[in-house]
């Protein structure tokens, strides 16, 4: 009887004991989220909850908010009397398991290839238009179509014109008193002469006293009519174009390059292009202009290349894949692609620190300069000789966040990031800022 009656006491105790602890949870259970919740921490092993990194103790168990088990914080690097919580400590396991990789930082010469798409264009110094040089109307054509070869001198069309009739008509009448009045006949001469009426052409009208009511148009330039812009019967005026004509036997690939790329494209650049209609055959020009005006909707800007083509091989508006040879005259700090961490705002790279057999890395935030194939160049923030982190940096940067150091998404509020070096690491109140 009475071992029941205790027993029946201490389940009263033992359930007194329990409320009392739910009921001061759930009234402080705001601040339980927001406040680092230390249970134990004499022990140099602290534990803590994936969900809630605020939750640290020196011994395993549960989360006693989400029930989750909890798992071991890996150590910082102790600074002085202080945690430096730039520098990252692991074990050398965890490294092993992550494959963290690093390298030595050194000063290279740059090269670059820059990959570009282009396509065939005229070549603008060797495109010629032909005009009208009077009035009147097309009586025939003898280039009928675009496309068609031509040379210089050869018959492009023939023009009716009112205004030739009666600009001959003064010559014929000019010429009949040239002799009182030579300067009238000069000038009546030379109209026909800036008509582009040839002399032979003028002398027949003044030999034969025969008015020509149609003169021929030749053509000036040898080429490719690439538009033709009149048809028969169209009236034309003085001016008026009536054809364009294009040498193919030299011409422009056009590119864009994009402004990154922009640094590495220089006047004199060699380039090397292909085209699909021809596998196989690689041509090889240089960089002849790059543009000064970068277009506002893709920002980019044209590269041109002039390239012989007198078998006319190379199609207007054909798709050309260029590439681009780049070699920097001037070394430069290089780290690999794959030690840089973005954030959008800044560059982050981990920079090897371990000491004895203790893994530990530095978050370092560098300045990035131009990107040179699979390198960056750095401006700042690394020195020649250091070893940084290659392959594993994300690894070791979302360790580092978990175990509450700062990392590329987690820096001081006023944006100075304050380093270790090998001189203040003993001190942690010294550093230097990026």
């Amino acid at each position: 009887m009475m071992k029941n009656l205790l027993n029946s006491h201490i389940v009263r105790l033992f359930a007194a004991l329990v409320a009392g602890a739910i009921l001061g949870v759930w009234l402080k259970g705001g601040a339980t989220l927001e406040h680092e919740v230390v249970i134990s921490t004499d022990s140099d092993s602290v534990w803590t909850c994936s969900m809630h990194p605020q939750i640290r103790q020196n011994e395993p168990g549960n989360c006693p908010i989400c029930g989750m088990e909890l798992i071991p914080v890996p150590g910082r690097a102790v600074q002085g009397n202080a945690r430096d919580p730039f520098v990252y400590t692991m074990s050398p396991e965890a490294a092993a398991m992550a494959k963290i990789q690093t390298s030595e930082v050194t000063y290279l010469r740059p090269t670059a290839s820059i990959f570009l798409t282009g396509k065939v264009a005229v070549n603008e110094k060797r495109l010629r238009t032909i005009t009208a040089h009077y009035g009147g109307r097309i009586e025939k054509l003898y280039v009928d179509f675009t496309g068609q070869q031509v040379k210089t001198g050869e018959k492009l069309a023939t023009i009716y014109s009112p205004e030739l009739m009666t600009a001959q008509q003064e010559l014929l009448e000019t010429a009949k008193n040239k002799a009182l009045n030579t300067s009238l006949y000069e000038a009546a001469r030379e109209r026909l002469r800036l008509w582009k009426i040839t002399k032979a052409q003028i002398d027949k009208v003044e030999e034969t006293g025969e008015i020509v009511t149609a003169f021929d148009v030749y053509s000036d330039a040898s080429g490719v009519v690439i538009d033709r812009k009149v048809t028969r019967g169209d009236h034309v005026v003085r001016g008026s174009p009536l054809f364009q004509i294009a040498d193919l036997s030299e011409v422009w690939i056009v590119m864009d390059a994009y402004e990154s790329d922009l640094p590495w494209i220089g006047l004199g650049s060699q380039v090397t292009f292909s085209v699909a209609s021809l596998p196989g055959k690689r041509y090889r020009s240089e960089v002849t202009f790059i543009d000064p005006v970068v277009q506002q909707q893709t920002r980019t800007a044209s590269i041109r290349v002039e390239v012989q083509n007198a078998d006319l091989e190379l199609k207007l508006d054909m798709f050309v894949n260029a590439q681009i040879s780049s070699n920097a005259t001037d070394k430069a700090l290089l780290v690999p692609q794959t030690a840089v961490l973005w954030t959008g705002k800044r560059s982050v790279v981990y920079a090897d620190v371990s000491v004895a057999e203790m893994p530990a890395y530095e978050m370092r935030e560098v300045v990035l300069g131009r990107r040179a194939g699979d390198q960056y160049e750095i401006l700042s923030g690394v020195k020649e000789g250091e070893q940084i982190v290659t392959q594993g940096a994300f690894a070791v940067d979302a360790a580092a966040q978990l175990s509450g150091n700062f990392s590329m998404m987690n820096r001081p509020e006023n944006g100075q990031i304050q380093h270790s070096t090998p001189e203040n690491r003993g001190n942690p109140t010294q550093g230097h800022s990026h």
